[in-house]
């Protein structure tokens, strides 16, 4: 019988890192390790659903002599129903993940500039890692459709671990930019509708550390493993890489003790060293053969990988193990499966001493060729192997216990048999990418919600839809306080009427609105956002739009909102002219009340889901998690389809912020309240005036060419 019914567009986002479809370059660096795999892994299985019309990874486009040309392509193809997109951000080379949060916004703009392209927007979207997790957010809430989350290691466990080895939160943050991660990552949590995690140790031992931890919306689904590429050694096979360890090592046919991973301190290479180089028994029993990474000059390394090698070679030199180890310099992706073969067919052992493994992709590789393992404790080792039955789980800080594994597997032939069988039968039974992708349809056609797409360059009642930008501002940090100017700045807009679209963004109630536009005699706005983004009015007769009421009504829980606030001190609700029926507003006393992050910890340890933005100081105000200024700005783009590089966006206070970060042209005018958007000053496209109220708006006006070319001035 024909199914009739909708197949899917899934949108997969992974940003950092390298990603093509061929010749993995696994091990480059720490942002180029096992996610990258398993992004493209899913990706390929997922188009082969039959449930399923396209699947589309994006990632960042790369344009950079030190890499590949292939990460400069804006597509390629994976294969039937599969591709890549690489989408710009920020500057063109390749840059750290931990260097990408400013940029993010840009993405995500640029992002739906290319949805807008195809012809259908995806009915799910499924973010890899805390940065994508941040675009998928502002995605999904801007789409109206499900967003799943995949978080591969997160940033209060990372926290966790490094401080317990003696670094201080100001270290952590400096290098890893811990906080920005950890908020992004409780902002996921609170909007995704499905978290897949690859084993119930994520569950219960790294998210349960969120504030925002909800396990009924957490699914196990382990990834698969390729069988017809990681298989056990044919008898008599030749392989090639052997070749390779010849030089290294007096005994080559010994078993061979193999780790392979990126040279990275988390993957604790050097305590595997150092077990091995304290047993003369291990030596006696075996070769160690680490492969990490490939390299040319380890000078040429970035600082964290020089140290690991540069370590490893010392510690080979302390406990003179020339002969005895091998660490090889180059590696091709393709030589991966056969290292594991050649490693099983010498009756070895593949060993993982990582301090925490989020999943263990490694050790499924090694356990469908054949090769028993010993791993770490920590992760998800301990359902891989407690569904495979094929090795050992050790204390990865322990050299003792990792010695004593090793020995049991090397020195037992029948166990080695035992767990070698155990492992290829595991693998098969709970480990393909059939399995994954047949559980991962089954949980995301479950998610139905009240997903309806959003309109999209519909006609709007009452507004001329030619216009080509668009200039917002809020009203009292930006248009009040001087009559000259704001006399100038109302003749310019209505000079400039036939171009440009005028809208106001507003903490305000439309009514409160409505009366300092009348009283100051400011043009009538084409869009007018009120009440923190929660209502859109167009046009003279003031259209309400009311689908962006429904779509900022979903999981909004007002009451309980008003039931948590109203038992903190230094904190009061303003009168109920400031209220409206999706902004939730109070007096906020910073001397009395718990701090803004604190407040924001407490909604999501009550699982409400709500954008809280404070402002000048003194106020708070709550309102849905879909919306916001920059939310609703967004969207009326969308539907009045006008680029945001053709937006104008006046801010003075932090209730602006995120009108002003991505693709628009913004300007923060000078007030005493324009400290609160200081965290912008290093970001390209934002103008900090050197004039007050609409004189810094007309400054910005002169500085974009806002009514002629409307670009920075320093791009052609």
């Amino acid at each position: 019988m024909k199914d009739d019914s909708p197949k899917h567009y899934i949108l997969l986002i992974s940003i950092h890192g390298l990603i093509r479809g061929h010749e993995l370059e696994l091990g480059r660096d720490a942002d180029t390790g096992g996610q990258t795999k398993y992004v493209l892994d899913l990706a390929r299985s997922l188009a082969s659903h039959e449930a399923v019309e396209q699947v589309d990874l994006v990632t960042r486009r790369i344009v950079d002599s030190s890499v590949s040309e292939d990460y400069a392509l804006a597509l390629e193809e994976l294969g039937p129903k599969a591709r890549i997109v690489r989408i710009d951000a920020g500057p063109e080379a390749y840059l750290p993940k931990e260097q990408l949060w400013d940029h993010l916004d840009s993405f995500t703009d640029n992002l739906v500039l290319w949805l807008n392209e195809q012809p259908r927007m995806p009915d799910r979207i499924h973010s890899h890692y805390a940065d994508a997790g941040y675009v998928g957010v502002r995605l999904a809430n801007l789409l109206g459709v499900p967003l799943i989350h995949t978080g591969h290691s997160l940033g209060r466990d990372k926290r966790k671990r490094l401080l317990a080895k003696g670094l201080s939160r100001e270290e952590i943050e400096t290098a890893y930019n811990i906080k920005r991660r950890i908020d992004a990552e409780e902002e996921v949590l609170a909007n995704a509708a499905l978290v897949v995690t690859s084993t119930r140790n994520e569950i219960e031992e790294q998210y349960e550390l969120y504030q925002y931890y909800d396990p009924t919306r957490m699914q196990v689904i382990p990834p698969g493993t390729d069988m017809q590429q990681f298989h056990p050694p044919g008898k008599d096979e030749r392989i090639d890489f052997a070749a390779q360890l010849m030089r290294f090592l007096k005994e080559p046919d010994k078993p061979v003790i193999l780790a392979l991973s990126r040279p990275d301190e988390r993957k604790n290479i050097l305590t595997l060293v150092q077990a091995y180089g304290e047993s003369q028994a291990l030596q006696q029993a075996a070769n160690l053969v680490v492969v990490a990474g490939t390299r040319e000059d380890i000078r040429e390394l970035e600082t964290g990988a020089q140290k690991v090698l540069t370590d490893i070679l010392l510690l080979i030199d302390a406990y003179d193990l020339y002969g005895r180890v091998a660490v090889p310099k180059h590696h091709r992706p393709d030589e991966v499966a056969e290292i594991y073969r050649l490693a099983s067919a010498s009756f070895g052992v593949f060993v993982n001493p990582a301090l925490t493994e989020p999943f263990g992709l490694t050790i499924l590789e090694a356990a469908a060729s054949g090769l028993p393992v010993v791993a770490t404790e920590n992760g998800g080792p301990v359902d891989i192997i407690g569904n495979c039955h094929n090795g050992a789980l050790v204390d990865p800080l322990n050299p003792a216990a990792i010695r004593d594994a090793l020995l049991g597997l090397l020195n037992d032939r029948n166990r080695w048999k035992q767990a070698s069988r155990n492992g290829i039968e595991g693998v098969r039974r709970h480990y393909t990418w059939r399995a994954h992708t047949d559980s991962y349809m089954q949980c995301i056609a479950s998610l139905q919600g009240d997903v309806q797409p959003v309109p999209v360059h519909q006609p709007v009642p009452g507004v001329r839809m030619f216009r080509d930008r668009a200039l917002f501002t809020d009203l009292d940090q930006n248009l009040l306080g001087d009559p000259g100017s704001l006399q100038q700045f109302s003749d310019a807009v209505r000079h400039n009427r036939k171009q440009v679209s005028f809208g106001i963004a507003t903490g305000r109630r439309i009514d409160s609105a409505l009366a300092v536009l009348k009283k100051y005699h400011i043009p009538q706005p084409d869009i007018l956002i009120s009440s923190m983004g929660t209502r859109i009015h167009y046009g003279k007769v003031l259209t309400e739009d009311d689908y962006w009421t429904e779509h900022i009504d979903h999981d909004w829980k007002r009451n309980r909102i008003r039931n948590v606030m109203g038992r903190l001190p230094g904190i009061a609700l303003q009168p109920n002219a400031e209220q409206s029926e999706f902004k939730i507003s109070y007096y906020y006393d910073p001397q009395q009340a718990p701090s803004v992050e604190e407040i924001i910890a407490l909604l999501r340890q009550r699982e409400i889901n709500a954008n809280v933005v404070y402002a000048f100081g003194q106020y708070i105000d709550i309102v849905p998690s879909r919306a916001s200024k920059g939310q609703a700005l967004r969207y009326v783009m969308q539907r009045f389809d006008i680029a945001l590089d053709h937006v104008l966006v006046a801010g003075g206070s932090g209730a602006d912020m995120d009108m002003m970060r991505g693709n628009t042209l913004a300007v923060v005018v000078a007030n005493r309240h324009h400290e609160e958007l200081s965290e912008l000053e290093d970001l390209e496209g934002v103008l900090f005036a050197r004039q007050s109220h609409a004189a810094g708006i007309l400054e910005a006006v002169d500085y974009y060419d806002f009514f002629g070319r409307c670009a920075p001035p320093d791009t052609e």
